[in-house]
């Protein structure tokens, strides 16, 4: 790469850095302020509120990355030409494809980045934050609940204590009504969290269970001595966390487990989301090729850029908008995927074709109105003649 190309790269890639930190940031803080009840709520400590909302970057930078570098694009292009840097190129005999030749690495660089996170970073990031917003609410003894108050889940578990005596719970009331038909109280003197193999524990003491038999208006009562509760029960089915599509790896979603309930209920969203992953990386390119099809070639300071840069919002703004189209005709159609990859590749292919034969046209348009006002003279004096 000359030393041209060096400079024109520097300058849009700072751009692009300042661009993806400003934005990032700014979404990121959003999110951060929706996670505050972590620590105001819940009661978790100020490590696992950076954990939970640092875990939400690589999903913030997948969709931010290749907004970045349009703006980047937009900004060094405008930039050039208003210092006359882009004229002077033009002017010395610089071909398109040398002036894209940098924004095509930059965008080639990000296109790699983003494919990455798709793949790899964004799913094990969703992953990891199931796990820890699973064990935060299924401890909720330590989380949530408060000293003489009710809380209420939304899976239908209800939970009291009297007081606090150092570790232990005191006057213990316990809920549980998932099954409508077969609800089940507890109710204990004395209690105490406890985690074992990274599961937590509710171990009542001096206590009874009162279960309810749907089949009668009866209800069994056993009273215990010491009697174990497995917490993390309350918020998994079946005693397993299932995951959600965009929570399975790149490998599960290509080899998925036809035999699960949730595959079987949403195999559409199971193949939107692979194809989504798959084709992530082509939108860095083609808003590069947008932004360069809008503002590549040399303009004087007459001629207005303003135009030109809401074309290139409004083209991007379409590329977005069937981009999601197609993802959702995926959930419907197997069909549709050929859609999903159409959609980028088409708007990469439309504005090479501006790129490289547009100022071919535009040329040969010239000399045609040209040579149309040089024959509107000579008729008039043809006829002045006559």
């Amino acid at each position: 790469m000359k030393l041209l190309e060096r400079y024109i790269l520097k300058i849009a890639f700072s751009a692009f850095a300042a661009c993806l930190i400003a934005l990032t940031g700014v979404i990121w803080i959003t999110q951060a302020l929706r996670e505050l009840d972590l620590l105001t709520g819940k009661g978790q400590t100020f490590l696992i509120f950076m954990t939970v909302t640092g875990l939400s970057l690589p999903a913030l930078i997948n969709v931010i990355a290749p907004v970045a570098l349009f703006m980047a694009v937009i900004y060094t292009l405008n930039k050039l030409n208003g210092d006359s840097e882009l004229i002077v190129m033009s002017a010395g005999g610089m071909a398109p494809q040398r002036l894209l030749r940098p924004f095509t690495a930059l965008a080639l660089f990000i296109s790699l980045i983003v494919g990455m996170i798709s793949l790899y970073l964004m799913p094990a990031s969703f992953q990891e934050l199931r796990l820890l917003f699973t064990r935060i609410r299924a401890d909720f003894v330590a989380t949530m609940a408060k000293e003489g108050q009710f809380i209420s889940l939304e899976n239908g578990i209800t939970f009291h204590y009297r007081e606090r005596a150092g570790d232990a719970l005191l006057g213990i009331f316990m809920e549980d009504q998932r099954d409508k038909a077969k609800p089940i109280v507890y109710l204990a003197e004395r209690g105490q969290t406890v985690e074992q193999n990274g599961q937590a524990y509710l171990v009542l003491e001096k206590g009874s269970v009162q279960r309810k038999d749907p089949n009668s208006k009866d209800s069994s009562i056993v009273a215990f001595e010491r009697y174990a509760v497995d917490l993390a029960a309350f918020n998994q089915e079946n005693n397993e966390v299932v995951y959600k599509p965009r929570e399975r790896s790149t490998t599960q979603l290509l080899f998925p487990d036809k035999s699960e309930f949730i595959y079987q209920a949403q195999s559409g969203r199971f193949r939107a989301e692979l194809h989504d992953r798959f084709s992530s990386w082509l939108y860095p390119l083609a808003m590069m090729a947008i932004a360069f099809a809008a503002l590549g070639e040399a303009r004087t300071t007459r001629q207005g850029r303003g135009l030109a840069i809401a074309v290139a919002i409004a083209a991007v703004v379409l590329l977005r908008v069937l981009g999601f189209a197609a993802s959702s005709a995926v959930t419907r159609s197997a069909a549709a995927t050929v859609a999903v990859y159409a959609v980028p590749l088409g708007c990469i292919a439309l504005c090479l074709t501006i790129i490289f034969k547009g100022p071919k046209v535009r040329a040969l348009n010239a000399k045609l109105r040209s040579a149309l006002r040089g024959l509107t003279p000579s008729r008039k004096a043809a006829s002045q003649g006559v």
